[in-house]
């Protein structure tokens, strides 16, 4: 009977030290916090003014009362919406050779503080990528810095999930920008 009882406090005991070490051991965290993959492009835009027609890749397609459909709308351009289809490229030249295209859309958002919200898509037509790459989120333009999400792509980027970082690198009042864009894929398939 000794034993029996001997027995059952060493599996208390054993029990209890199990349960200890799982709550006082640190759990790592299975997640890379290292990117899989990482890209740089640069998107160049052009917005249409009521003269340039011909180099035009982007256009307003919907204003507030108060402003018109080619010149951005006082207020920090509230209310305005924004399609483009602006080539990629590799580095920060217009005439470089086109990647692929930027399709999408911008909204400007806010009445107090210049910002807008994006959704759009890196369409590849290059022999290096093939595919799509889908972005979304805030971009408060008066940083020197925003992300977005990356929530997606297909082809070469198949359901790649991670974050673009977005940097303004050249501006020409309020007809052409550049974009800077530092890619980090997160989750790769």
């Amino acid at each position: 009977m000794r034993s029996k009882h001997q027995i059952s406090t060493l599996f208390l005991i054993a029990f209890f030290l199990f349960i200890l070490g799982c709550f006082a051991s640190p759990r790592k965290n299975t997640r890379s916090h290292r990117p899989c993959k990482e890209l740089v492009f640069y998107f160049h835009d052009i917005i249409y003014n009521g003269k340039n027609f011909k180099n035009a890749t982007s256009a307003i397609v919907g204003a507030p009362a108060w402003g018109n459909h080619t010149i951005l709308a006082n207020n920090n351009h509230f209310g305005n919406v924004v399609v483009f289809d602006d080539p990629i490229t590799l580095d920060n030249n217009l005439h470089s050779p086109p990647v692929g295209r930027a399709q999408g859309l911008y909204i400007y958002d806010k009445k107090e503080i210049f910002t807008s919200w994006l959704a759009f898509s890196f369409v590849f037509n290059s022999t290096a990528h093939k595919g799509s790459i889908n972005f979304a989120g805030a971009d408060p333009l008066m940083n020197k810095t925003r992300d977005i999400s990356v929530i997606g792509g297909t082809g070469d980027f198949f359901m790649t999930r991670g974050v673009a970082t977005l940097m303004t690198d050249a501006f020409e009042g309020e007809v052409y920008f550049r974009l800077r864009v530092d890619i980090k894929f997160y989750e790769c398939w």
